[in-house]
């Protein structure tokens, strides 16, 4: 697992000690970060289901400014840190070991406003819809902001939202779903 793009371009992240994970591909990474923008001028970034920090590194290394990274599992957490502190990004981040309703409530309440929220949670265990909804409702992200959610294919998620635009809906390698929003 490295970084694909950017100022961090080939540096080798760490992953989070045993299957609790499943880590993004370098090639699905690299295909969305080219559909997301591949690269940004700026803005801020939350990694929602964080794991190794991987998807919120990588939009760091591509030119968001600073990153919230949130994960509820210790090891996880751990593996973030250990990864911003290895790209010396701690001055350009923070992370919370939180559960993503509670973070998503936590950023409301700090005013926070997101150019980008990464969605990639453990399969199966989260309902999309409603963690966009809060996102929308708690007013998380900007207008033009992007919401990326990596589900299993067999999930699917919404194509008709009054608030959000499909950038791209795309399986890849049979078990990776992924769905990009604009919103409006």
């Amino acid at each position: 697992m490295r970084v694909i793009a950017g100022d961090l371009k080939g540096r080798q992240l760490k992953a989070v000690p045993g299957k609790s994970t499943r880590p993004t591909t370098d090639k699905v990474k690299e295909a969305v970060f080219q559909v997301m923008g591949p690269f940004f001028g700026g803005g801020m970034v939350l990694d929602l289901f964080a794991g190794s920090g991987s998807l919120g590194i990588e939009a760091l290394s591509r030119g968001m400014e600073y990153g919230v990274f949130v994960d509820k599992h210790p090891k996880a957490v751990h593996t973030i840190y250990e990864n911003l502190q290895s790209m010396k990004l701690e001055q350009k981040s923070e992370v919370f070991r939180a559960e993503a309703h509670r973070a998503l409530k936590a950023a409301a309440k700090r005013e926070l406003i997101f150019d980008l929220i990464l969605l990639d949670p453990p399969y199966g265990k989260v309902d999309y819809e409603e963690i966009i909804e809060d996102i929308l409702k708690l007013h998380l992200i900007n207008g033009g902001g992007t919401i990326y959610c990596e589900h299993d294919v067999a999930e699917q998620l919404p194509i008709e939202h009054d608030n959000l635009e499909v950038m791209k809906q795309e399986n890849y390698g049979g078990t990776i779903g992924v769905t990009i929003y604009k919103v409006l």
